[in-house]
């Protein structure tokens, strides 16, 4: 008898023994230790290798800034060899080869969110892209015309519309954000924002977000993040009042000046001439410029340069159809950047 109640003590000892909470952080403890060596042992010298030219192939990321005649300048993010995603693209062939490398975009530090507020003119210089801006305030024979040729080309550009405008035309408002277009903000009735009171301002942005907002499909519509000042008029307190509103004051690189009505070719040449990488263009629903907008495309397109919108010129991320060979990467394809 004393046997079995020696036995059932034991028992009972090792049964709480294993339940104890300080048993499992022990062995949970020897678990991790035993992963993090299994981490840190080389997979094999197919894996030390592609680790070892990890640095070859790094291109840093660049902080966004303010430069002295251009204002904000956004930030570009950086590029550096996925080494775990590279190494399961070769393992299967377990040689190196440069064509499998896989890369991911490494954020910068600052930001242009993270910038005191400015203007922005142009995008990143190393950022093979372009943005069209097209002001709304009228014109709207040419707006239908405008959408058919950004739609035959899958371009999506970035339309500043008048708040008046919007209230006038929410059928046309609502056709350009139904085509997937960027919607930005134009005052609400384009007044001179320079010379205008501070209070005056505050409504001619806010009154816009409003009707804008009132036009939008709310599960299909984008926010409203940037503010193009009519005619580019401007003070240091409008760029500072729309940013109290989350918005991004937007000016422009080159501009079309189709207002004046010049011809196709006039256009053209005035624009191709001028455009590079980051160019903000700026443009309205005129007869110049439906008749010039499908060659216009092309041309830039030609030049190697993407058109995405505002947000997309302006944001750190990279253009990944071409980077790797623009960056020296040799024949990699955009499919292996992350």
């Amino acid at each position: 008898m004393r046997k079995f109640i020696h036995i059932v003590i034991m028992f009972v000892m090792a049964l709480a023994f294993i339940n104890n909470p300080f048993t499992d952080q022990y062995v949970s403890g020897l678990k991790q230790e035993t992963d993090a060596v299994t981490v840190s042992k080389p997979k094999d010298s197919l894996y030390e290798e592609i680790t070892a030219i990890k640095e070859e192939y790094s291109i840093p990321a660049q902080d966004a800034k303010i430069d002295p005649v251009w204002k904000a300048i956004p930030g570009l993010n950086g590029i550096e060899v996925d080494v775990e995603a590279s190494y399961k693209k070769m393992k299967s062939e377990k040689k190196f080869n440069e064509e499998k490398l896989v890369f991911k975009q490494i954020e910068p530090g600052v930001k242009l969110k993270d910038l005191p507020p400015s203007p922005v003119y142009k995008g990143h210089p190393d950022k093979p892209m372009v943005s069209l801006i097209i002001n709304v305030a009228w014109g709207n024979e040419y707006l239908s015309g405008m959408l058919a040729t950004l739609k035959k080309h899958n371009v999506s550009a970035s339309f500043f519309l008048e708040g008046r405008w919007v209230k006038n035309n929410p059928e046309l408002a609502r056709m350009i954000m139904d085509a997937g277009h960027e919607v930005g903000n134009h005052s609400y009735t384009h007044p001179d924002m320079k010379v205008i009171s501070s209070a005056k301002t505050r409504e001619e942005i806010q009154k816009t977000n409003d009707v804008i907002e009132a036009t939008m499909d709310e599960k299909t519509s984008k926010p409203i993040t940037w503010f193009a000042p009519p005619s580019g008029s401007y003070r240091d307190e409008t760029v500072k009042i729309a940013a109290e509103k989350n918005l991004g004051t937007v000016m422009w690189t080159v501009d079309t000046v189709d207002w004046k009505k010049p011809s196709p070719d006039v256009l053209l040449n005035r624009v191709l001439s001028k455009v590079h990488n980051g160019a903000l263009i700026l443009m309205h629903p005129t007869d110049s410029t439906e008749k010039s907008l499908d060659r216009l495309i092309t041309g830039i397109k030609q030049k190697d340069l993407e058109i995405g919108t505002v947000s997309e010129l302006l944001s750190e991320k990279r253009v990944q159809n071409r980077e790797n060979n623009n960056q020296g990467f040799g024949k990699n394809n955009s499919s292996n950047i992350n």
